[in-house]
């Protein structure tokens, strides 16, 4: 029994090994496999800036097409209130067929699903957000967006990892437009906007 425990942690440590060695394309990421369809968020549903308003299914609606630099030409108005109902543009789907994934992670407070998007792979171009919900609607599309990055030997990680993805990979993004609120911890300083599209569906087209 005790030669067995041995052997276990022997080849723990060897898979861990080879996992470090095969190395990944995000420049820190957490190489434990999260259970995205079953995170639990580290800070209560009240904490999170109109909550209610983000967990919500996609509409059956036609998706208008746009880039991530229409997004980021939409007026920024004054901040909403916390407990705002969606309003104007925030009712309407849209369709991003050719972006790319610049960063990527899992928020620990709400266990949404981060990713930095813009309209060309360039490391400096401007980028909007999108985001996957941990709702269970969107369980397929987190596992799915999981597997793809880990064809490319990409882990997702956690909001401990910096999570950038280098070289950008193309995605199709469809999702609600939703107005967010500024604060330091939205994305990295290419974030140009407040807009998001959240919920939103994602696939990687690489």
């Amino acid at each position: 029994m005790r030669h067995s425990r041995v052997a276990a942690r022997v080849a723990r440590y060897g898979l861990a090994l080879l996992l470090l060695s095969c190395g990944g394309r995000q420049s820190q990421v957490d190489q434990t496999q999260l259970d995205l369809c079953g995170c639990t968020p580290s800070a209560p549903d009240s904490e999170d800036f109109r909550h209610n308003q983000k967990h919500v299914p996609l509409p059956d609606i036609a998706a208008q097409n746009i880039t991530v630099a229409t997004m980021l030409t939409w007026p920024q108005t004054p901040v909403p209130a916390a407990d705002a109902p969606r309003s104007g543009r925030e009712l309407q789907l849209f369709h991003i067929g050719n972006a790319f994934v610049q960063r990527t992670f899992e928020v620990l407070s709400d266990c949404d699903i981060h990713l930095e998007i813009s309209d060309v792979a360039d490391k400096g171009a401007p980028r909007a957000i999108a985001e996957i919900p941990s709702d269970g609607e969107y369980c397929q599309t987190r596992q799915n967006f999981q597997a793809q990055l880990a064809a490319h030997n990409i882990t997702i990680g956690t909001n401990q990892d910096l999570g950038e993805i280098d070289p950008a990979l193309p995605i199709d993004i469809t999702g609600l437009a939703f107005e967010d609120e500024p604060h330091s911890t939205r994305g990295s300083a290419l974030v140009k906007t407040i807009w998001e599209l959240h919920p939103a569906k994602v696939t990687l087209t690489q």
